[in-house]
């Protein structure tokens, strides 16, 4: 393991982060467990970074994979693909956008930059507005628009970004309001500054913040915001990365917790589809969609293989009411982790939706954020054989949970329990 993580230092930059003090080497999975090379068995609460959406090793999409290996494995974008027409097809119904098209890309940082080309080609227009605390994607111009210091390792940028306050709950100059007042101030907030600004292309926005450590408005706030964006005839974009596919349990994309005023103009997709194999994508309306009047074609977005995973994948998720699970397991999982957290005064917040969840640390007795304390929950955890996550936009004190939608209520209580161990050890 050292050899390799000598090797790995010695060949990929050093802005390549990895987890733990001694970085694990994952060589096979099963279910919603892993191994690591020296043969040791991990209950994956993370799952790749939400992109292990339904199960390690799930035969269904393994089956589907060597299959279309064995036929054909690539033919680019000029010619026709039955399995990529297969997927959109399927996107396209279970976006809520009308008359929608489908343009797959390989990953969802790409799928976000793929949305921002579409939406400022059709405005005629370089602004875009974005949430405080977000994260879109580590490309030149999804880190133009990332709110998140954490992850914006440069200010130069192709488009001209204004933030907007809302999507983080309960810090900012807003926690202490009600949900409505909150809404109320945001809303102001945002008209405030499109007035001070013309030809706005697009918002684009997480309904949960990812990397931002799972933090959310209240239910109804992008439902207020597209009712002024309409005003102005400016686009919406939901990144639905991490959010889509029924992770939230309640809803199968993110953006129908605000569905008052009806679905995004285009909405961004990618990790869970493919279950780990390299899947993003865009879905819109057809007169955004269709609007470039460049050529454009892809090399690799809609690999014959990837869409036959992703329609396995889709196909087995639907089918096993992954999203109903993620509903039942996921809130017994929050309420178990909130119990956990009542007396452990270095656990701030548990918040979440279905099986995404974030416990934010902080310093006992403060409301100052603890990464020291969220790094050891991290290496305390993984001792006692739970793989977790981290984020958050407060300097990283923020453990995210997100396993395969799969998850039992047995391995729920399971890896609750390693996780009160490692909170309780900290």
């Amino acid at each position: 393991m050292k050899d390799l993580y000598s090797r790995h230092r010695a060949v990929l930059p050093d802005w390549l982060a990895l987890y733990y003090d001694e970085p694990l080497e994952l060589t096979h999975g099963e279910g919603r467990h892993v191994w690591d090379a020296a043969g040791r068995r991990y209950l994956d609460f993370f799952g790749g970074i939400l992109t292990t959406m339904t199960a390690h090793a799930l035969p269904d999409v393994t089956k589907a994979v060597a299959e279309q290996a064995g036929r054909i494995i690539h033919s680019s974008t000029l010619y026709l693909n039955r399995p990529m027409v297969d997927l959109a097809e399927r996107v396209a119904a279970l976006s809520g956008i009308p008359d929608a098209r489908v343009f797959f890309t390989t990953s969802g940082t790409e799928a976000n930059d793929a949305a921002l080309l579409l939406a400022t080609a059709h405005r005629g227009s370089n602004q875009i507005l974005a949430m405080r605390n977000s994260y879109h994607g580590r490309s030149f111009s999804a880190v133009g628009i990332t709110g998140n210091q954490s992850w914006s390792p440069t200010s130069l940028s192709p488009l001209q970004t204004l933030y907007v306050h809302g999507g983080v709950r309960g810090r900012g100059p807003y926690a202490a309001l009600s949900d409505a007042e909150f809404i109320e101030a945001c809303v102001a907030d945002l008209r405030d500054m499109l007035g001070q600004t013309r030809g706005v292309a697009a918002l684009i926005a997480e309904p949960i913040q990812g990397v931002g450590g799972f933090t959310s408005p209240p239910d109804g706030l992008y439902a207020a915001f597209r009712d002024v964006l309409a005003e102005h005839g400016i686009l919406w974009i939901a990144d639905e990365v991490q959010t889509g596919w029924g992770r939230t349990g309640d809803h199968f994309w993110g953006w129908q917790a605000h569905a008052a005023s009806g679905p995004p103009d285009l909405l961004t997709f990618a990790k869970g589809i493919g279950n780990g194999m390299s899947i993003g994508g865009v879905v819109g309306r057809a007169e955004i969609m269709n609007s470039l009047d460049a050529n454009s074609i892809s090399t690799f977005g809609g690999s014959p293989v990837t869409m036959a995973a992703g329609l396995a994948n889709l196909t087995y998720l639907l089918e096993h009411d992954l999203q109903g699970n993620a509903r039942r397991v996921g809130g017994l999982l929050i309420e178990r982790l909130r119990a956990i957290s009542a007396h452990l005064p270095v656990v701030r917040e548990v918040r979440g939706r279905g099986l995404m969840i974030g416990l934010e640390l902080v310093k006992p007795g403060t409301d100052e954020a603890n990464p020291q304390a969220a790094a050891a929950v991290l290496e305390a955890a993984r001792e006692g054989g739970l793989l977790v996550g981290k984020g958050g936009g407060h300097n990283t004190s923020v453990l995210r949970i997100a396993p395969p939608l799969s998850l039992t209520v047995a391995e729920a209580e399971e890896g609750a329990a390693i996780l009160e161990q490692a909170l309780q050890d900290v």
